[in-house]
């Protein structure tokens, strides 16, 4: 296990003093390997609360590039980064804010084949996708591999947020997904404020950051609804459908890393 140098204790030492937190807190953060899929408005907010807070490596992936449109919530990119893949803009960006940060990038489209390869090589997964059939094959790959995942969505100024473990008897995404219907708009039809995306982000990398340090209490299971506009929240108990191709079939649900 890597340890933290003087200037690292220095560095994170507001989280350091946290009873619940401590040394061992800071140090599993600094061992960890995450995942963050999308390095779009949710990817950025929350890629940079890990990289500021100790995450020691984060993975990147996004197949995209910075346009002008991303620039209002896309919080790693700016001006200068215009046609640049996303992925390369973000990782500057994250190095710039932690020099103890190690960054992988993989500009190409998060699909069956990379995923693969790269959950057996992280503790944690963040999704930022912003399409269902993404989303639902993050999920069944996390699923297999039993590696938690923490997924949130935001629209208008309505946002989102799931933790899945995959316990036995945990719900998935695609228990959640069932429930949604088919009329899913995206940010392009409907439209999303800014500050929504980075409250949804950050809440993605505080549950992270609890994950990896055991810490507090995380909604396995549950379903947070953030409503911008009222700033009110409400906690929804998931159901696990019983006939779920992914979590429910033998074999399904793996086991926490």
């Amino acid at each position: 296990m890597k340890e933290l140098s003087d200037q690292e204790w220095l560095r994170y030492n507001r989280q350091i003093v946290l009873r619940q937190f401590d040394i061992e807190g800071q140090e599993a953060l600094k061992n960890a390997a995450v995942l963050v899929i999308g390095a779009g408005g949710l990817g950025c907010a929350a890629a940079q609360y890990l990289a500021v807070a100790g995450v020691g490596r984060l993975t990147l992936v996004d197949h995209d590039v910075v346009e002008l449109s991303n620039l209002q919530r896309q919080v790693l990119h700016q001006d200068a980064d215009l046609g640049r893949p996303k992925v390369d803009s973000a990782a500057d960006s994250l190095r710039a804010a932690n020099p103890w940060l190690e960054v992988a990038t993989h500009a190409a489209r998060a699909d069956e084949a990379l995923l693969r390869s790269l959950l057996p090589q992280h503790q944690l997964v963040l999704d930022g996708t912003d399409n269902l059939d993404s989303r639902q094959l993050v999920n069944r790959l996390c699923c297999e591999a039993g590696v938690p995942l923490i997924s949130a969505a935001v629209i208008r100024m309505e946002g989102q947020l799931s933790v899945f473990t995959y316990g036995e008897d945990e719900p998935c995404y695609a228990c959640l997904s069932r429930l949604m219907g088919g009329g899913v708009l995206s940010c392009v039809e409907a439209g999303v404020l800014a500050p929504m995306v980075g409250v949804m982000g950050a809440l993605q990398a505080l549950e992270a950051v609890k994950l990896l340090a055991h810490m507090g209490r995380s909604p396995r299971g549950k379903l947070l609804l953030v409503d911008g506009m009222t700033l009110s929240t409400r906690e929804l108990t998931l159901p696990k459908a019983a006939d779920c191709p992914v979590c429910s079939r033998p074999g399904g649900s793996g086991t926490p890393a």
